[in-house]
């Protein structure tokens, strides 16, 4: 949505419509030690492959926590990122100050890492969709939750007068889609932030991609030949509903997990108080 930022493997994912191994999303500084890492994990995994007859292309993702983190001293290290590639597990996803959302800040509220998921139901089957985020976006004045402006409304503690951070969406299904479909689902991201009151400002990096899990081709090189299964296009909005409404609420998630936080120079972010969150909020839907 606004190209402010890194997510590497993307020029594959679009020529392709594929990609190969774990993502992984981190701070701007660490980009490149996680993009090593996940080398050296899929190296580690497939010694007879990686280096052999397949090239790989890690997909990482960054947006900028300089406010609170020390950036520049480069704290990420490379068994930080295989600790969290070999730690990865089903279950419920920790939010809030974890993992690459550590130092993030979202409409000047402490932000971080977020989820969000959607059962589907289709005409060819039920599907589940999920978001996670890095929230690291927003100005105060923007924020918006259930179209109240709940940002005018709790001003204290505010920053900067423009923006500054970015945003990171990953969107995952078992739905059976092909890359175009995927595409336009990516695209429905943008609509999920917008109902939070992002512009995407200039200096915000909004990157988005969504995978399905089906129509998995095996081990690679690819066969001969490839088959795909995919859902009828008149059967699309549902997935784009769940898109946008996940997005919404992995951000206000995240937003919500979070705690106040103290960075380098004695930077605070405050974290939202959600009692008065939902004082601001609750009387407006009662009406």
């Amino acid at each position: 949505m606004n190209g402010n930022g890194e997510l590497t493997g993307c020029h594959w994912i679009r020529e392709a419509g594929s990609f190969t191994g774990p993502i992984t999303i981190t701070n701007t500084c660490s980009l490149g030690i996680a993009h090593h890492a996940t080398t050296r994990w899929l190296a580690e995994k497939f010694p007879e492959k990686i280096g052999e007859t397949v090239w790989p292309l890690p997909v990482v993702g960054e947006t900028f926590d300089g406010w609170l983190n020390d950036i520049a001293g480069l704290h990420v290290r490379e068994d930080h990122v295989l600790s969290a590639i070999n730690s990865a597990s089903d279950g419920p996803v920790p939010e809030g100050n974890v993992g690459g959302g550590t130092g993030m800040i979202a409409y000047e509220f402490k932000g971080g890492t977020g989820t969000a998921s959607r059962i589907v139901s289709l005409r060819a089957s039920t599907y589940r969709l999920g978001a996670l985020v890095q929230a690291n976006h927003g100005l105060r004045p923007w924020l918006k939750l259930c179209g109240i402006p709940v940002g005018e409304l709790m001003p204290e503690n505010a920053m900067w007068s423009s923006e500054r951070g970015s945003i990171i969406v990953i969107i995952a299904t078992d739905a059976p889609l092909v890359p175009s479909q995927l595409e336009r689902i990516a695209r429905r991201v943008s609509i999920g932030i917008g109902r939070g009151g992002t512009v995407s400002g200039n200096n915000s990096g909004d990157i988005f991609l969504a995978f399905s899990t089906a129509n998995d081709p095996g081990e690679l090189p690819e066969p001969a030949l490839v088959r795909f299964d995919a859902i009828g296009s008149d059967d699309m909005d549902g997935l784009f509903t769940a898109t946008v409404e996940s997005v919404d609420e992995a951000i206000l998630n995240a937003m919500l997990a979070a705690e106040t936080m103290t960075g380098k120079h004695g930077h605070i972010v405050h974290a939202i108080d959600p009692e008065r969150l939902a004082d601001l909020i609750l009387p407006q839907l009662r009406r």
